[in-house]
C-alpha cells in the first residue's frame, strides 16, 4: 500500500533541502538504527515482564527500526504498524519498553506528512490503552503513573508531533521561497523584455522622423540640382553638397542609435544624439534648401529631462521636415521655452495652411503627439488657408523621479 495524498512532504521542498547534503534513505536508514539501537538497549538493560528478552524481542527493536525506511512513502502504515507492533510486544510479557519509545518516530513521520489527526489521534489512544492497563494491573502506585510516567509520555508524543509539524512546515515555506524567487526571477525577465521591446519601438520611431526628414532634403535638394544642370554649376555643386552633407549627419545618427542599442549608458547617448542642441543643424540644413528660419531657443538641455530634451528635438525636426516637404513656404519661426516648469514649443509658418494639413504625414504627426502625451503633455496643430500651419506643444521639463 503507498499513500500519496500527503505522504512524500520532501517533494514539495525538493531541491531546497540544500543544507541536508545526503540521499534521504540515509537519514532514515539512521533514523531506524537509532530507534532500534534505543528499544535493544532498554529489552537488555529492562527489567520486569515474566519472559526474558531473546532473539525474538531483539526481532521486534529491528522491526520498529526497519519500518522507518518505509515512513516516507506510507507513514500511516509505518504508525498503525508501530502501534500493533507495540502491543504484540508486550502481548508476549517481555520486559517493558515503555509507549512511547517504539511509536514516536512514527508519529513523527505522520506529522511531517501532514497527518495531524493521525498522529494526535494515535497518540491519545496509546496513552489511554497503557493507562488502563497499568491501572488494571496495579502494579504501580495511581499517583506515579499519573504524576510522572503520564506527563513523560504525554511530553514525548508532543515533541515528535511538534518536531514533524515544524519540519513540514520549514520545507512548505522554504518551497514557497523557490517559487517566489522563481516568478520575482521571471516576472523580471518579463519587464526587461517589455522595456527592450518599448525600446526598440522607440528606435523605430527615431529612425523614421530621421530618415523621413533627410530624404526630404535631399528630394528638395535633388530638384535644386536637376534644375540648375547645364546653366548654374554652382547651384548644382551646392545641392550636391547639401545632399553628402545631410546623408552624412543622418548615417552619424543612425550609427548613434545602434549604439544605444547595445550600450548600457543609452540615455547620455540618447541625449548627444536627440537634444535641443542639435536643432542648429536642422536649421542650417532646411535654410539650404531655401526656407528662411527664425529660431527662439531658449530652454536649454541641461534645463530638461532626457526623454523631454530627445522628444522637443523630435516635434521640432518632424515640424521643420513637414515645412519643407508640404508647406510651400519661403518662412518659419521656432519657437522654445520654459515657463512655469513647462516646456511650450511652436513651430509656424507661412505656407499653403490648410491645404498642407492635408498633405502632412500622418504617422509622423501622430508619432509627435503620441510622444508628447506619454511624457505627461500635448501637442495641437493650427491651420488656415493663407496664414500658414502652427504646431503647439507643451509638457513638462522635468519628469517625476
Amino acid at each position: 500500500m503507498v499513500e500519496r495524498a500527503s505522504a512524500k512532504p520532501d517533494e514539495m521542498a525538493g531541491d531546497l533541502r540544500h543544507d541536508v547534503q545526503v540521499p534521504p534513505w540515509v537519514i532514515d536508514a539512521l533514523l531506524g538504527t537509532a530507534v532500534s539501537l534505543a528499544i535493544g538497549l532498554i529489552i537488555a538493560t529492562g527489567y520486569g515482564g515474566e519472559r526474558p528478552p531473546d532473539a525474538v524481542a531483539y526481532l521486534f527493536a529491528l522491526g520498529f527500526g526497519g519500518l522507518m525506511l518505509l515512513r516516507r512513502i506510507m507513514p500511516r502504515s509505518v504508525l498503525v504498524l508501530s502501534v500493533l507492533g507495540t502491543f504484540a510486544y508486550y502481548t508476549l510479557d517481555y520486559p517493558p519498553i515503555g509507549i512511547a519509545i517504539p511509536v514516536v518516530a512514527a508519529l513523527f513521520s505522520t506529522a511531517e506528512a501532514d497527518l495531524m489527526g493521525w498522529s494526535v489521534g494515535t497518540g491519545i489512544v496509546m496513552f489511554v490503552v497503557s493507562m488502563y492497563f497499568r491501572i488494571r494491573d496495579g502494579e504501580e502506585a495511581i499517583g506515579f503513573l499519573v504524576g510522572y510516567e503520564s506527563v513523560s509520555n504525554i511530553a514525548l508524543f508532543a515533541a515528535a508531533i511538534a518536531l514533524g509539524h515544524s519540519f513540514r512546515t520549514r520545507r512548505i515555506r522554504l518551497a514557497q521561497q523557490a517559487e517566489i524567487a522563481r516568478l520575482t526571477t521571471s516576472q523580471l525577465a518579463r519587464e526587461a523584455d517589455l522595456r527592450m521591446q518599448s525600446e526598440r519601438e522607440r528606435i523605430s520611431r527615431e529612425l523614421h522622423d530621421t530618415v523621413g526628414h533627410t530624404m526630404s532634403v535631399i528630394s528638395l535638394q535633388a530638384g535644386v540640382g536637376a534644375e540648375a544642370v547645364g546653366h548654374d554649376d554652382r547651384a548644382v555643386s551646392e545641392a550636391l553638397d547639401r545632399i553628402r552633407t545631410a546623408s552624412t549627419q543622418t548615417l552619424r545618427d543612425l550609427r548613434s542609435m545602434v549604439r544605444i542599442l547595445r550600450s548600457s549608458a543609452a540615455q547620455d547617448e540618447t541625449r548627444r544624439v536627440l537634444s535641443l542642441s542639435a536643432v542648429q543643424e536642422l536649421i542650417d540644413t532646411a535654410q539650404g534648401a531655401g526656407l528662411e528660419i527664425r529660431a527662439d531657443i531658449t530652454a536649454t538641455p541641461e534645463e530638461l529631462s532626457a526623454p523631454v530634451d530627445a522628444a522637443a528635438y523630435r516635434v521640432i525636426q518632424e515640424s521643420i521636415t513637414n515645412v519643407v516637404r508640404h508647406a510651400g513656404a519661403t518662412h518659419a519661426h521656432v519657437k522654445a521655452d520654459i515657463r512655469d516648469g513647462r516646456l511650450h514649443i511652436s513651430v509656424t509658418d507661412n505656407g499653403r495652411g490648410a491645404t498642407q494639413a492635408d498633405s502632412r504625414d500622418g504617422y509622423g504627426m501622430a508619432g509627435m503627439t503620441e510622444r508628447v502625451r506619454l511624457l505627461g503633455g500635448s501637442l495641437s496643430t493650427c491651420s488656415s488657408a493663407g496664414i500658414g500651419f502652427a504646431v503647439e506643444a507643451t509638457m513638462p521639463a522635468r519628469l517625476a523621479p
